[in-house]
Order: C-alpha cells, then structure tokens, then sequence
C-alpha cells in the first residue's frame, strides 16, 4: 500500500459514509444505498487488497439505521493503520 493509495481510498471512505449519512438516510433510496456500498468495496478492495474490517461494513448495513455509522471509514482506517511491532 502507498501512502497515495491510502489517502485514496481514505477520501473515497468518507465520501460514501457522507453520502450515505446526508443524502440517503432512513433508507429512503435503498437501491442506490446498495450500489454505493457495492462500488466502494470493489474500489477499496482494488485499492487496498482484502482485509476482513470490510465485512462488517456490509453487515450493519442489514441492521436498521445502520447507514447512520461512518463504517466505510472505520473500516479504511483500521485496514491502513501502521502496526508498530517490535524487531526480534
């Protein structure tokens, strides 16, 4: 992962939680809801490979205002964090 790459997909991840959060609540467009969801997990998974954080951003959306909660970018985050282990 590049550090553009990550900003990349950081920008994307916000930009679908917004949309999702401002324009679409309360299920109100559900297709396009699903069709947001669908496009940025195949963009961050071109983007960023496979990491299991992305899964449950598909889950809480099945549960009721579950489009409420910034899950894509959570889920970007924890997936581009840096982990600091120690050199043996």
């Amino acid at each position: 992962m590049t550090p553009r790459r990550i900003w990349i997909a950081r920008a994307i991840a916000v930009v679908a939680d917004l949309l999702q959060i401002v324009l679409f609540p309360l299920e109100t467009f559900p297709p396009v809801n699903v069709a947001v969801d669908v496009v940025v997990a195949i963009v961050m998974i071109i983007l960023l490979g496979w990491h299991i954080a992305f899964l449950p951003s598909f889950i809480v959306k099945a549960v009721p205002f579950g489009d409420l909660a910034p899950t894509w970018t959570i889920a970007v985050l924890i997936a581009t964090r840096q982990s600091k282990s120690i050199p043996k």
